[in-house]
């Protein structure tokens, strides 16, 4: 078992036993979900909103992550993001404060995978796909293309309802976005 999987069952353990329902997202989703790849950090997404804060900090300081930055209470309250590191590793771990229905339906829909002998709750399929859309950089499409051709079960309904929700919001057609990975994931398939 690896670093990054030890770090999540010692994370996942500590916000089970704090009753903070949370999902992981990210690039470790994406390791669930399509294609492995590199990724150097967690994402996780806490049913928590930002005036958890001190709760979360003590959390993470039983578990020896320390605050990236000095001032991590401004960061986090502009961002919505707690960004942490842990000692010795230095792995960076961003928990990130829910606050739309979204995001509180999508932690009720994670998946549980075990790692060890611990449930670690990971964003669906679905819910990942949503996450790395919004976010939109190329390694994120990327790992879209991953998902939709290794998951073909997805349920994309749901997908794109949220899409068209979520495009209001960042200014982009989103599912647009994602029926164009569709069709170039279904063009190389047909190669």
């Amino acid at each position: 078992m690896g670093i990054f999987q030890r770090l999540l069952i010692r994370i996942a353990r500590a916000l089970e036993s704090a009753n903070v329902p949370y999902m992981v997202i990210g690039g470790q989703a994406v390791l669930v979900h399509g294609r492995p790849r590199f990724t150097a950090d967690i994402d996780i997404t806490l049913g928590l909103g930002i005036e958890s804060l001190e709760k979360l900090r003590a959390i993470a300081d039983k578990l020896s992550l320390k605050p990236a930055f000095k001032d991590f209470e401004r960061i986090a309250r502009q961002t919505n993001v707690f960004p942490v590191k842990e000692q010795p590793s230095n792995i960076r771990v961003d928990f990130i404060f829910s606050f739309t229905p979204y995001e509180r339906g999508a932690i009720k829909r994670a998946r549980s995978i075990v790692l060890g002998t611990t449930n670690v709750h990971y964003a669906s399929a679905e819910d990942t796909i949503i996450y790395k859309i919004v976010a939109g950089r190329p390694i994120d499409i990327e790992d879209v293309k991953s998902i939709v051709n290794l998951q073909p079960d997805i349920d994309k309904n749901y997908i794109r309802k949220w899409l068209k929700a979520h495009s209001d919001v960042v200014a982009r057609d989103l599912a647009a976005e994602y029926r164009e990975i569709e069709r170039r994931v279904s063009k190389s398939l047909r190669k």
